[in-house]
């Protein structure tokens, strides 16, 4: 079996461009990884080797032409199930969706490829996407590569699974609370949640979402490098006419100083040691770039933003999100909602219009904070990644998981971009940390997530364990 799965996507795509390596090659390798790993692990639960090969194959007949070659050209990445494919069923893990076959593409799916990419194929999630651990009835439960004890993350936990274990050169992924960030952190990756408005997104297949998760949802890239990251940004965010909420915002913005805001404990958080460490050796290997950390005590409010950004994602619509989990009988989806049941049933009409004017004051706060200090370090979780299904446990576990993710979800309600970096591991278990910058300043997160991964070991594709 051929090894550049191993690649990074920018080794891979430079590679196809000098015509080192055709598509077909780095496509072929793929699959090959992909009949390796896949079925210890479930990352990818939807795939068609003759759709991906005849897509390279476009590619090489596109090269030898001397086209124009978008920036992912020849490199295969997977989308996730919850959104269109053209012939391919938006199942968001859920069997009640199983037969949905999408009419036409998310603009993610096309904007990967307008610029180039290769889509190897469709990866799992937990059923609608509502949890921090991968598992569904439909497609079965996904597996962490370096540890099968613990969760790969979620909701894009088979996105991350698939970018760890080197299936993929880049996943697509979508977060609403956190559902990049953490997969991301819990497989030893990097992953972006961009600013709302930043990656144009809309399934033709699905109802139109209610403003809660029209305000908070995104699509964002996880990878191994941050370089793919920034390839994956600039691939996602072409413009598309679906989505009312994109903005024509340039990737690169104006300098800024290199400064940022360390904060172990945010709303009195309660950080782990092992997370703690993390947060500390990224600050040093900052400062050894140049960067100037100055720890602080508390930044503007999160743990009210993530009560408020509950209260929009599950509330708004919370008896028809109850009547389809009910019907799907998915334990996971069931456990989500019931653990909000009494904070989303209280989202009446004054209560969505007291979020929206307190999401402007407290969004207003982060915006003055960010003068000062334009980077901000924070942790991803509390707490190391979890023990697979540690939700489903009992009502003290699944309280433990919500108040450990915290940062994760309160800044969706905010809009503003967050960088999960790769720190390395706590004995063999992936750690990382959160950055956190002004809306459309993706670039100053990627800045200071160079700089912490060049004073770290690379990340690497794993073999499943």
């Amino acid at each position: 079996m051929s090894d550049l799965w191993r690649l990074s996507a920018a080794q891979a795509t430079a590679m196809f461009r000098a015509g080192d390596v055709s598509a077909r090659e780095l496509a072929q390798a793929a699959l090959d990884r992909l009949a390796a790993v896949n079925p210890s692990i479930n990352a990818v639960v939807d795939f068609r080797p003759d759709d991906v090969l005849n897509q390279a194959d476009s590619a090489d007949a596109a090269r030898s032409r001397n086209e124009p070659l978008g920036i992912l050209a020849g490199v295969p990445v997977t989308v996730k199930v919850n959104v269109d494919q053209a012939g391919y069923a938006t199942t968001n893990g859920v069997t009640l969706q199983k037969d949905l076959i999408a009419q036409s593409n998310s603009p993610v799916v096309d904007n990967l490829r307008k610029a180039g990419a290769l889509i190897l194929g469709r990866t799992n999630t937990p059923a609608f996407s509502y949890r921090w651990f991968t598992s569904n009835q439909l497609h079965g439960s996904t597996r962490n590569p370096h540890d099968p004890a613990l969760t790969p993350g979620g909701s894009s936990g088979g996105a991350a699974a698939a970018v760890a274990a080197g299936i993929c050169h880049l996943a697509h992924g979508t977060d609403i609370a956190g559902s990049v960030r953490y997969p991301a952190y819990a497989c030893g990756l990097h992953g972006l949640r961009p600013t709302l408005g930043r990656v144009a997104a809309y399934n033709a297949a699905l109802p139109e979402r209610a403003i809660g998760p029209q305000l908070t949802a995104v699509s964002g890239p996880i990878a191994r490098t941050i370089e793919d990251i920034e390839l994956g940004l600039a691939a996602l965010s072409a413009h598309d006419p679906r989505d009312p909420w994109w903005v024509p915002a340039p990737l690169q913005g104006p300098d800024a100083p290199r400064v940022a805001a360390l904060c172990i404990r945010p709303d009195g958080l309660q950080t782990a040691p092992e997370v703690e460490s993390a947060l500390r050796d990224a600050a040093e290997r900052l400062r050894a770039r140049g960067w100037r950390v100055d720890e602080v005590d508390n930044l503007p409010p999160l743990k009210e933003a993530a009560e408020l950004q509950i209260r929009l994602w599950l509330g708004d619509g919370y008896a028809g999100m109850e009547a389809a989990a009910l019907k799907e009988n998915d334990p996971g989806a069931l456990a989500a909602l019931a653990g909000h049941k009494a904070l989303a049933e209280q989202l009446d009409l004054p209560a969505i219009s007291h979020a929206l004017v307190r999401r402007a004051t407290l969004l207003r706060m982060w915006q003055l904070f960010l003068v000062d200090y334009p980077v901000v370090l924070l942790p991803v979780s509390a707490e190391l990644p979890f023990a697979d299904n540690l939700d489903l446990k009992d009502d003290a576990s699944y309280a433990r998981v919500w108040s450990a993710q915290m940062t994760q979800i309160g800044l969706p309600l905010l809009g503003l971009p967050a960088l999960t970096v790769s720190t390395g591991f706590s004995g063999k278990t992936p750690v990382g940390v959160q950055l956190v910058a002004g809306r459309f300043r993706e670039d100053l997160c990627l800045a200071a997530g160079r700089d912490i991964e060049s004073g770290g070991q690379p990340v690497l594709p794993v073999d499943p364990a």
